[in-house]
């Protein structure tokens, strides 16, 4: 499965809106820098993403429910490169 996104693609964030399921989200997960995920769930103890390329990555999977705090911004389109069909659902 070839991943939703690549190294070097450039998004459109809006900062602190508010998640909706089977959306891009920009998270902070424990011990790692920040990464895009798809949120999947909202959960009693936050938000459940995963990761889109099974075959890497890091996701609720492995660490459990990202702190709706630790939901930084929700990705509304691919900059660029212009050629690859945007990421939102």
């Amino acid at each position: 499965m070839e991943p939703t996104l690549r190294d070097g693609d450039h998004l459109l964030v809006r900062w602190g809106m508010r998640p909706r399921p089977g959306r891009l989200v920009v998270v902070r997960l424990p011990g790692r820098p920040l990464s895009v995920k798809r949120a999947t769930m909202r959960t009693a103890d936050g938000w459940w993403v995963e990761r889109d390329n099974p075959a890497e990555g890091v996701d609720s999977w492995l660490v459990g429910p990202i702190g709706a705090d630790d939901v930084l911004a929700t990705v509304l389109l691919r900059l660029w490169p212009l050629r690859r069909q945007s990421p939102g659902r």
